[in-house]
């Protein structure tokens, strides 16, 4: 195991009602003046919206709102939340929806504290420095935003998509009401299901020894989102199987899974790219993107893979030919993707192979290498992205 530090200082605040806390949290932590940054009208339909307004009414806090967030969050509703909380003195943001609003809000907390470019931080390792507080609602189980210093975001202008990550960012508290999802449609919680397994299997893939506790711990939230998923497909009101999928969600994000461990993010660089050209779902894309990458990846630790075969998928081990369960975990993984919904190559993604050289060129690799469990180049990237347009079960 290495050395690490753990700092993950967001106050969770979980369980039905808990949305109507908001305006005590806020006060809590400093809060006097908030902008409400939500997504679509589903969200003041439901009247989530209007709970929020109470609840900060009745803490006698201000606010301004801004609707409108999309997935893959865009720069252009940024920089219109940074001129509205810098021209009316917002001191924190609330964020009302799933990982595109936060994120979304992250953005907005950095560029209103900073005299530039937001988008100065976003893939350039720009450090932070300061960023306005946020807290946040969550609707949706899937990005784990709501426990994570990270933020994604789209720039319009070559639909780019970046990202940042800082402590700075990371909320002060979240609001986890598992009744706050049980509307979602079947391929939203779909999507949701494999970002959070993506998640932990990129933790997962380490060329770290000797990591059996967050092994394990990986291993438990794979076998619960296994089980939960699929009854969430069946019964979209079941409260315990959302409430499992919710906590799991925020558990695989915000590193308590990946300490002391290197990790590898060459999944989820690669599909930004997708969602990127595309504007497809995030989860969408990772379904087609994950297993992929495990196929051209498994060679580099073929034991690793055959563990997870036989620790998740139940998989027989192999000991005349480890490669044999390896790939059979792959093959469950998809199989699993598919049953609950996913795509699984680029004809159900709606992308086009021929493509392939557009998105490896937006990666902006060159000649070198993207670090990771293996270290990729372009034309390993392109390999990759071959094998996830022609999968098949």
């Amino acid at each position: 195991m290495d050395n690490f530090n753990f700092y993950s200082p967001t106050e969770f605040v979980f369980g039905r009602g808990r949305e109507n806390e908001c305006g005590e949290c806020v006060k809590r932590y400093g809060g006097s003046k908030v902008l409400v940054h939500y997504g679509s009208q589903s969200a003041v339909k439901s009247g989530l919206i209007d709970r929020v307004r109470k609840s900060l009414a009745a803490s006698d806090i201000e606010f301004v709102e801004l609707g409108g967030v999309q997935p893959n969050p865009r720069d252009t509703l940024i920089y219109k939340g940074i001129e509205i909380c810098k021209k009316e003195g917002v001191d924190f943001i609330l964020s009302v929806g799933g990982g595109s609003c936060i994120d979304s809000s992250k953005a907005i907390a950095i560029g209103t504290l900073y005299d530039g470019d937001f988008w100065d931080f976003y893939g350039t390792g720009k450090p932070v420095e300061k960023a306005l507080p946020i807290g946040t609602i969550l609707t949706i189980a899937a990005a784990g935003s709501e426990g994570s210093g990270a933020s994604v975001v789209t720039k319009e202008e070559g639909m780019l998509k970046r990202d940042v990550g800082s402590d700075k960012i990371r909320p002060r508290f979240s609001i986890l009401n598992p009744e706050l999802t049980t509307t979602l449609p079947p391929y939203q919680t779909a999507c949701g299901a494999t970002d959070i397994m993506a998640h932990i299997f990129e933790r997962y893939f380490t060329n770290t020894k000797e990591v059996e506790v967050t092994d394990r711990l990986c291993e438990g939230l794979l076998l619960t989102m296994i089980k939960e998923t699929p009854r969430v497909m069946k019964e979209p009101d079941n409260y315990e199987a959302r409430a499992n999928i919710m906590w799991a969600g925020t558990v695989a994000h915000n590193d308590i899974v990946g300490v002391g461990r290197s990790q590898d993010w060459s999944s989820h660089v690669i599909e930004h790219e997708l969602s990127g050209l595309y504007d497809c779902a995030h989860g969408a894309g990772l379904a087609v993107v994950m297993p992929a990458w495990m196929e051209f990846a498994y060679k580099h630790d073929v034991m690793r893979f055959a563990q997870v075969a036989t620790r998740v998928w139940g998989c027989e081990m192999n000991f005349a030919d480890p490669e044999v369960t390896a790939l059979e975990g792959i093959a469950c993984f998809r199989r699993f993707l598919k049953s609950i919904g996913m795509p699984i190559n680029f004809e159900e993604l709606d992308a086009k192979e021929e493509d392939i050289p557009i998105l490896v060129e937006k990666l902006g690799l060159g000649d070198g290498k993207k670090p990771g469990f293996v270290d990729l180049s372009s034309a390993d990237v392109a390999e990759i992205l071959h094998i996830a347009a022609n999968a098949t079960i």
